[in-house]
């Protein structure tokens, strides 16, 4: 069987959700997986930006990373996506990249895919559960397949978010805990979807008679 293709989508402001996708990078590629990092585009405006010395300095030191495309997600067998809160749910710039999907969705090129999420708020209760419940909201709707970390191997009980990753920023960077939860639920990701791969589940034929079913639809 080919390696699981997975596609961890993130945005991030001043590096903690970037360092979060490096290590989830890290667990995929050793789970065998092949790997596409990509960053969505940064909406703020330059004044926004510029405001904020390690805002601006972080899109400097990641100007290299890819921007995210219909393409990479089409490509993927499972989609590891990554953003701070923003009063309890995932920030613009993420969700503006997610709202371009419709194409996608119209032709069934998002269900049966592997869906995950991380995330990081400035405090303990800012929001972190929220919004990652929020993006399962969204993987419901396109017939994802969710796949949380839980409390699948013993650094959740020190991490201890069973929805996904998370990291209180105001605590400082991501320290080793965070890491391995975070190569942790890539792992667990990559696991799950080579198991339904073996299955033929992942990207399944039947993406193609859910997508004539819903121009019938459309068309009634």
């Amino acid at each position: 069987m080919e390696p699981v293709q997975l596609a961890i989508i993130y945005y991030s402001s001043t590096g903690t959700i970037h360092t979060l996708a490096r290590a989830a990078v890290e667990g995929a590629e050793k789970a065998g997986a092949t790997v596409r990092l990509r960053k969505v585009f940064e909406t703020a405006p330059a004044a926004a930006v510029s405001a904020r010395p390690e805002w601006d300095q972080h899109l400097k030191d990641t100007a290299d990373i890819a921007e995210a495309s219909h393409d990479d997600v089409d490509w993927a067998d499972a989609v590891l996506f990554g953003t701070p809160t923003r009063f309890g749910n995932p920030a613009s710039q993420l969700r503006a990249f997610i709202d371009t999907t419709g194409p996608l969705w119209f032709r069934g090129k998002l269900a049966d895919k592997v869906y995950s999420a991380f995330t990081s708020s400035n405090t303990p209760h800012g929001g972190q559960e929220s919004t990652l419940l929020a993006l399962m909201n969204t993987f419901c709707h396109w017939g994802g397949i969710i796949v949380p970390p839980g409390y699948t191997d013993p650094v959740q009980f020190q991490a201890g978010n069973p929805y996904g990753t998370s990291h209180v920023v105001g605590d400082g960077p991501p320290g080793e805990v965070v890491l391995q939860a975070a190569r942790h639920q890539a792992r667990r990701v990559v696991d799950i979807a080579a198991r339904l791969k073996a299955g033929g589940l992942c990207r399944s034929p039947g993406a193609e008679r859910r997508s004539s079913s819903l121009r019938n639809v459309q068309k009634e």
